[in-house]
């Protein structure tokens, strides 16, 4: 059983920002794949389903960003999923919009949903970074992470979603090259 979790924050204000991406990502796969109908638990609410014959659960933290690893953590521990065996969809302002990048392992980069992530199931999971590109001064970051797409990045974004959850069985392989290269 795999665990895809995408990051956000709770609230219809923060529903289209670019700290969302990891929310927007897994509402993608729940449509495409027919998951289950999301249900309340863990902190957060869950979705489940069955992607090529692999059974997928689906989390979004509902405690806000900077505690997502309570979220991740329990359901973890609850469904006995290592953590090899979950993938965290997040945004990245290292990369520009329409980017995405997979690694497993690593440091946070400074994310505080990693960071939280880290620290309740360690750092042996794969993250999928979804580029939202840098603010022009970097004191803006809160307000930049916190703000909506312009109508561009924004077709650009969900062009990168949908191939993003076609492409999502290439990813369950565990072969995040051959997955960024079908999503280019």
């Amino acid at each position: 059983m795999f665990l895809l979790v995408g990051l956000g924050n709770p609230g219809t204000e923060y529903a289209e920002t670019r700290h969302n991406v990891g929310f927007m990502a897994v509402d993608e796969i729940v449509r495409r794949h027919h998951f289950s109908g999301f249900k309340s638990k863990f902190k957060g609410v869950y979705a489940d389903g069955t992607v090529q014959q692999e059974k997928v659960m689906i989390l979004k933290p509902m405690t806000y960003m900077n505690l997502s690893g309570e979220s991740v953590g329990a359901i973890c521990r609850f469904f006995k999923i290592p953590p090899e065996k979950v993938i965290v969809f997040h945004d990245d302002m290292d990369l520009p919009v329409g980017k995405i990048k997979v690694k497993t392992g690593g440091g946070s980069g400074g994310h505080n949903g990693i960071k939280s992530i880290d620290s309740h199931i360690g750092n042996g999971y794969t993250r999928v970074r979804i580029g939202v590109s840098k603010p022009a001064v970097k004191e803006q970051v809160i307000d930049w992470v916190l703000s909506k797409f312009s109508t561009t990045d924004r077709n650009i974004l969900d062009d990168l979603i949908t191939k993003t959850a076609i492409e999502l069985p290439t990813l369950l392989t565990k072969d995040g090259s051959c997955f960024m290269n079908k999503i280019k």
